[in-house]
């Protein structure tokens, strides 16, 4: 079987933020392979760059230097708009404060990656409602985020990112508005989604019992990777 390469090839990445002596360095030249079906937790310190580092592989902030390859795409060397469709078609994200629309109903909310795209209402319904039974909230598609428990909001923003099938899913800090019931109970089904699905995901956290669901742990320290260990 043929060996597949690096779904994401990070080289000699920086980011500083300011000029002169209010220069912030906030990542100081970071390498590190991505392979598909990788699930990966991004560890460190407040102010280690480990934000800094998922928002470059987003493409919600570009490096001072270096080189970002994704499926061999030269990212760097992209316009705001193709980074925009790199964003809608290849990558779904997960963020601490869900982002829900308030007064939208969970389908809605679901469905609003595919707006962008050329596709019937029928065709966005169809797949939302798929996302959210798939995240295990068949029945609560017509209910707004206020109806709706902590984990049950994060549930929705899960289907939200993978109602587009994305290539990798990048979560930063997805538990840190629940309680540990809860906490454990996202990890287990982000988790399934690496494991049933083949999903790459990354995963930003600062909290190491929710670092161990992944299969790899790389732990940022002033802009570096200090460690990259798979996890015992």
């Amino acid at each position: 079987m043929e060996d597949k390469g690096p779904l994401i090839e990070i080289k000699k990445i920086t980011k500083v933020y300011g000029r002169g002596q209010a220069a912030v360095h906030a990542l100081r030249g970071v390498d590190i392979q991505i392979y598909p079906g990788e699930f990966l937790a991004i560890m460190g310190a407040s102010g280690s760059g480990k934000s800094t580092f998922l928002n470059i592989l987003g493409c919600l902030d570009d490096p001072t230097t270096g080189e970002y390859l994704f499926e061999g795409l030269d990212v760097t060397k992209l316009n705001h708009n193709q980074k925009a469709l790199l964003r809608r078609y290849k990558m779904g994200f997960v963020f601490q404060s869900y982002n829900l629309l308030p007064r939208t109903s969970a389908l809605e909310n679901v469905e609003l990656p595919l707006i962008y795209r050329s596709m019937s209402r029928n065709e966005r319904k169809a797949r939302a409602l798929r996302a959210l039974e798939m995240v295990g909230l068949k029945g609560w598609e017509h209910h707004t985020p206020s109806e709706l428990s902590g984990g049950q909001q994060q549930r929705v923003a899960i289907a939200r990112a993978m109602v587009t099938e994305p290539e990798v899913l990048l979560a930063d800090e997805p538990t840190g508005n629940l309680d540990t019931e809860k906490s454990h109970e996202i990890m287990l089904f982000i988790r399934s989604l690496n494991q049933e699905r083949g999903l790459t995901i990354v995963m930003v956290t600062h909290e190491p019992d929710m670092a161990a669901y992944a299969k790899r742990q790389v732990r940022f320290v002033d802009g570096l990777i200090a460690s990259d260990e798979v996890t015992p």
